[in-house]
């Protein structure tokens, strides 16, 4: 199968080398920039690893190379540090990309889809999830999702495991809502091997409503963080975007919270969500306490806003296809 990424920055680049080293998830890798030579000269340095991994085609090209393609990240875009984001004091956060970046894709997804009408969409240029409605819309189909709160999730689990001194993979705990400053950490079902983690964090010496507030600190934060050891967060979201591909090609059915459009919530927000062949395939809202649901309410609320200032529409509008 054939996978494309559109925008080969930071995030595309990682992206792709994560396609390469996850192995066996696609025969074909299409690499589009708006500066050509970029995407060749990234293809080209690429192609250079395929031998270590099971057979795959590294190449660049233009909007024609995205004819067949499955799937197609979209990581086109102005990044927090090139787009003023980086004020851990500015409650929108990365909602300060939107009106750039919409910009940027009411030009792209139309000529990706004139192009891969049955591709799967995956957006993950920030913010994803308003920018994905916009796909949603530009696109004319529900075969739209963006990368939501899965790394925001991965990076609950990593903090919660430092405290706890266990393995990430033994945690289970989860964000939903906004990729952003109003994403909700669901603290009431976090757990280890079926331990409440607040009872395991209430044992230690510090307080707990400061390890909670240091950690969704750490988490809602984590990008700029990044951004200002090394100029931009790629890896870790690299790694997730080659994960939800592989989940889509294989039509895995995977439980994970990346973010779709929800009729309830009239936006796309991240939840528990079915990833298979055809981008979400259903979603659950996951037990909340009171005090969670209405930040979950509160956070839809401030996104559906945002999409109608901001990009001049509600999602509520059926797709055409």
């Amino acid at each position: 199968m054939k996978v494309a990424v559109v925008g080969i920055g930071a995030v595309g680049s990682a992206t792709a080398l994560s396609l390469i080293e996850r192995g066996g998830v696609c025969r074909e890798i299409v690499l589009v920039d708006v500066d050509a030579r970029r995407a060749a000269g990234v293809a080209a340095d690429m192609r250079y690893a395929t031998p270590l991994s099971p057979t795959v085609e590294v190449r660049a090209g233009g909007y024609d190379a995205l004819a067949g393609a499955a799937v197609v990240a979209i990581t086109a875009g102005v990044n927090e540090k090139t787009g003023g984001a980086t004020d851990r004091s500015d409650p929108e956060g990365r909602l300060r990309l939107l009106g750039t970046n919409a910009e940027i894709y009411a030009d792209l997804v139309p000529k990706i889809v004139a192009v891969a009408p049955e591709a799967v969409l995956m957006v993950v240029t920030d913010p994803p999830d308003p920018l994905a409605d916009l796909t949603r819309r530009l696109a004319g189909h529900d075969r739209v999702f963006s990368t939501g709160t899965l790394i925001d999730s991965l990076r609950f689990r990593v903090h919660l495991a430092d405290r706890l001194r266990v393995r990430p993979r033994d945690v289970q705990a989860m964000v939903v809502g906004e990729h952003g400053t109003s994403e909700v950490l669901l603290w009431s079902s976090a757990s280890v091997g079926g331990v409440p983690a607040l009872e395991l964090l209430a044992q230690a010496d510090q307080p707990l409503d400061e390890v909670k507030r240091q950690i969704e600190d750490d988490i809602r934060y984590a990008n700029i963080t990044i951004i200002e050891g090394t100029g931009a967060s790629q890896y870790g979201i690299g790694a997730v975007c080659a994960r939800l591909i592989d989940a889509v090609l294989r039509d895995e059915r995977a439980v994970l919270p990346v973010a779709a459009y929800h009729p309830g919530h009239d936006v796309t927000l991240s939840l528990v969500s079915v990833l298979g062949a055809g981008g979400v395939q259903r979603m659950y809202e996951p037990a909340m306490d009171a005090a969670e649901r209405a930040a979950l309410e509160r956070g839809a609320a401030h996104l559906r806003e945002v999409a109608r200032r901001t990009l001049g529409v509600t999602a509520r509008t059926p797709p055409a296809g």
